[in-house]
């Protein structure tokens, strides 16, 4: 079994104090801790069928969160080595201070989170907001988003009641006819679609020039310790999205592929492959251009981290800004994945 060294960096944000600090410990273990959310793309097939253990020989310990808000508090406290999470926390985060870097881009969110509403409560338009309450998990890219299109269509966050919810949160919420809207990603959103309507997808908002999108991120620390973990991780993603592309016209809900996706979300396997539909998988090559990864300032993943940076800044939900958000993105892994 290979060594992994491990040097984590525990970091306490004292928001009261506007301070930080840091303690560091050094640790030789053969553990990898990798963070994941529920929402549904072809990476889970590889977490099921425990593609990565097998490949790299370590033991991994697989933590799954409800949003990418707790998988940053997770890596700010050293608890996780990599983890996917939504470009609106990935973000928050780098202006927080916390010492990660984007390595990977796992899905153009496109119209796979949307802001869908109650059949019963009247809402047609955005504007009907007013006055209703609306649960959305707060620093994810549904939120960022959710401030976006109240900022279009001339409403203020106080004009409704928003709450900070988790999607199973919401779901319960949904059901008991406690909140008029949610902006939500599935498996949720595919329940609460039965009895409700999309009012607006990210993919209409991305479009209105604030894009999203779901990424990998690591700990720099640990990435330059073990940059052969970091590298095999994305080869194994770039590969089931491969699998995914190449074979999603003879896929179907006994397919094994669709089977662990289901069963690692918890969602149906006959909605998988609507689910997956609505994602854009962005290939390998594609990732290592100035659409994502590369071109330092100007390439598409720092600009996006930058225009949600300004914007959660605008919201007061971070203190400042970076100047540079380039330097959190960093195509070295992808480019030595493509070699493999």
């Amino acid at each position: 079994m290979n060594n992994v060294t491990v040097k984590k960096g525990f970091k306490y944000l004292l928001a009261g104090l506007g301070t930080s600090f840091i303690l560091s410990a050094t640790a030789t273990a053969d553990t990898v801790t990798i963070g994941y959310q529920g929402m549904m793309n072809p990476w889970k097939s590889v977490i099921d069928s425990d593609a990565l253990e097998k490949a790299t020989g370590l033991e991994v310990e697989w933590r799954r969160f409800d949003s990418g808000a707790k998988v940053i508090t997770a890596m700010a406290s050293g608890d996780i080595d990599i983890a996917s999470a939504g470009s609106s926390p990935i973000a928050a985060a780098i202006s927080r201070g916390v010492d990660i870097e984007l390595v990977w881009i796992l899905e153009n969110i496109n119209n796979a989170e949307a802001l869908v509403v109650r059949d019963e409560t009247g809402i047609l338009a955005p504007q009907d907001l007013k006055g209703k309450t609306l649960g959305v998990p707060f620093v994810s890219t549904t939120h960022f988003h959710t401030l976006f299109a109240l900022e279009q269509f001339g409403l203020d966050e106080s004009d409704l009641k928003v709450l900070n919810m988790q999607p199973n949160a919401i779901s319960a919420a949904w059901t008991r006819g406690d909140i008029d809207a949610a902006f939500i990603w599935d498996p949720v959103l595919s329940k609460l679609k039965q009895d409700g309507k999309v009012l607006l997808s990210s993919g209409d908002l991305s479009r209105w020039g604030k894009a999203t999108f779901d990424g990998v991120v690591a700990s720099k620390e640990f990435a330059e310790e073990n940059p052969e973990v970091v590298t095999q991780v994305i080869k194994l993603m770039s590969d089931a999205d491969e699998a995914y592309r190449s074979n999603k016209d003879s896929l179907s809900a006994d397919s094994p592929m669709v089977a662990s996706i289901a069963k690692m979300t918890g969602g149906n396997a006959e909605n998988v492959l609507d689910v997956l539909a609505l994602y854009e998988f962005v290939p390998l090559e594609e990732q290592l251009t100035c659409a994502w990864l590369e071109c330092g300032e100007e390439g598409g993943a720092a600009r996006a981290l930058r225009f949600t940076s300004e914007f959660l800044e605008d919201q007061g939900k971070i203190p400042a800004l970076k100047d540079d958000y380039s330097v959190f993105v960093n195509p070295s892994y992808a480019q030595k994945a493509l070699e493999i």
